[in-house]
């Protein structure tokens, strides 16, 4: 312990007692320099002491953070009610796409219907077309024959009455005939 003292004595320089001065080496510094600081520091750092320092800056960050955690609790309630918001867009939009399904599909089978019923209509439009068709045809087929059968008949006979017929025949057929029109004008 001695050389402790001892080099702290011989190694800074002592001034002499009619002088004040500060001294800044904390070994060579005497307890009446120390006394002095800690007693300016004591009475123009009353406001200012540790723990109040201490105090105050927990209480700043105790009201950031309760700040913080307030704000976030609010945010935290926005983006609930936005997502409650949300969710009922997307349930009304849901309800609206299975409608719009169904619809859909109900439209879809109607059309379907639709198209199945025109179809048979349209076919049935088209049997009785071809069964007239087939009728008229059938129909201008035997006038055809007739007419070919009346055409050939006629020429049978005219061929038959030619062949039969001599003059004496030919005018007495003519004499009975205008007989009976002259019977039939005096009527």
């Amino acid at each position: 312990m001695k050389n402790v003292t001892d080099s702290c004595l011989s190694w800074g320089y002592w001034p002499s007692a009619g002088s004040f001065g500060f001294n800044t080496d904390i070994l060579s510094t005497n307890l009446i320099n120390l006394s002095v600081v800690l007693g300016v520091l004591i009475f123009f750092g009353k406001g200012v002491c540790a723990s109040c320092l201490l105090s105050d800056l927990l209480d700043n960050r105790k009201q950031r953070i309760l700040n913080t955690i307030r704000n976030s609790e609010e945010l935290r309630g926005g983006a609930i009610e936005q997502l409650e918001k949300v969710r009922a867009r997307l349930r009304k939009v849901q309800m609206e796409a299975d409608r719009f399904l169904a619809n859909g599909y109900s439209e879809i089978e109607k059309e379907k219907l639709n198209l199945i019923n025109s179809s048979y209509k349209t076919l049935e439009q088209l049997e009785n077309y071809k069964n007239e068709t087939i009728r008229f045809e059938q129909q201008r087929v035997i006038n055809q024959v007739r007419q070919r059968v009346f055409q050939q008949a006629l020429r049978v006979a005219l061929g038959t009455l030619n062949s039969c017929l001599n003059g004496g025949l030919h005018l007495r057929t003519i004499s009975a005939n205008i007989n009976m029109l002259g019977s039939i004008k005096e009527k």
